[in-house]
C-alpha cells in the first residue's frame, strides 16, 4: 500500500516545466482567450499593489510621525536620505515647481521598491499555503513581474506627461509643439513632426513599462529555477540550491534597488522634459 501511495505521488509530480508555468500563472477574474483581454483582472497583482501601496504609506506616516530635531534614530536616518535623495534629483531635473513633483517621486521610489522586495519571499510560500487548505490556484506575489502592473504604472506616467504639457504649455502651445517641432513649422513637415512625437511618447511610455516588468519577471524566472535544484533529492542538488538561492539573493538586492531608482529617474525626467520646449 505504501509502495503504491509513493507511486501515485510520483506520477502526480509535477515536470520542471508544469512547475514553472503553475508559478507564472495568475489568480484571475476569468480566463484569458487573447493577448489584449481587458475584462480580465489578475487579482494577486491588485491585491498585493494595494498592500505595499498601504505598507509605504504607513511607514512614512510613521516617520513622519516619529521625527525628531535631535539626533535621529535608524529608520529616521534612512528616510531622511531617500527623501534628500529624491529632493536632490527631482532639483537636478525638473526646473518649475515641484510641491507635487517631489512628493510623487518619493512615492513612486518607495512603492517600486517594495513591490520589488516580495521577490525575495519563497517562491513556494504560498502554494504551501493553499495546499494547506487542498487549493492550488495560480498565485503570483511580485507586480512588477506582471506586465499589466507596469505598463499601468507607465500609463500614469504618461497621462502625468500630457497634464504637464498642456499645464505649462497651454493647450495651444503644446499642439502647435506637436505639429512643428522638432523639424520646423512648414506645412510640408507638420505630419513627419506629429508622427514623430506620437512615436516618442509611445515609445518613452512601452520602455518605461517593459524595462522594470523584464528585469523583475526575470528574476522571478532565476529564483524559480534555483528552487528545481532543491527538489532533485540528492545532497548536490540541495547544497546547489542553499548556495545559488543565497548568491542570487543578495545579488537581487541591487537589481530591486536598481530598478525602483530608475523607474522614478525616468518618471522624473519624462516630466521635466514636459516643462521644457523643444
Amino acid at each position: 500500500m505504501a509502495a503504491d501511495t509513493a507511486a501515485e505521488g510520483v506520477n502526480h509530480a509535477p515536470t520542471a516545466s508544469e512547475y514553472i508555468v503553475h508559478h507564472l500563472g495568475h489568480l484571475q477574474t476569468s480566463h484569458q482567450h487573447s493577448i489584449i483581454d481587458f475584462s480580465v483582472i489578475n487579482l494577486d497583482t491588485v491585491f498585493w499593489s494595494v498592500l505595499m501601496g498601504v505598507v509605504g504609506l504607513f511607514f512614512m506616516y510613521r516617520a513622519a510621525q516619529k521625527a525628531t530635531a535631535g539626533v535621529p534614530g535608524r529608520f529616521q536616518a534612512l528616510v531622511e536620505m531617500v527623501v534628500e535623495m529624491v529632493e536632490d534629483q527631482s532639483k537636478n531635473i525638473v526646473h518649475g515647481k515641484r510641491t507635487f513633483i517631489a512628493p510623487l517621486a518619493l512615492t513612486v521610489f518607495v512603492w517600486v521598491l517594495l513591490m520589488n522586495s516580495l521577490d525575495f519571499l519563497p517562491v513556494d510560500l504560498f502554494a504551501g499555503i493553499f495546499r494547506l487548505f487542498g487549493a492550488e490556484p495560480h498565485f503570483r506575489v511580485v507586480p512588477t513581474a506582471d506586465l499589466n502592473g507596469t505598463l499601468g504604472m507607465a500609463l500614469g506616467v504618461f497621462a502625468l506627461m500630457l497634464y504637464y504639457n498642456v499645464k505649462i504649455k497651454g493647450i495651444g502651445g503644446f499642439i502647435h509643439e506637436l505639429f512643428c517641432a522638432p523639424f520646423g513649422s512648414h506645412p510640408a513637415l507638420w505630419i513627419a513632426n506629429l508622427g514623430l512625437n506620437i512615436i516618442e511618447f509611445v515609445a518613452k511610455t512601452v520602455s518605461l513599462g517593459m524595462r522594470l516588468f523584464g528585469n523583475m519577471y526575470a528574476g522571478e524566472l532565476v529564483f524559480l529555477l534555483i528552487a528545481l535544484l532543491g527538489s532533485t533529492a540528492t545532497w548536490w542538488g540541495f547544497g546547489m540550491h542553499v548556495v545559488a538561492g543565497s548568491i542570487w539573493a543578495i545579488f537581487h538586492i541591487l537589481i530591486v534597488l536598481l530598478q525602483a531608482f530608475i523607474f522614478m529617474m525616468l518618471t522624473l525626467v519624462y516630466i521635466g522634459q514636459a516643462h521644457e520646449g523643444h
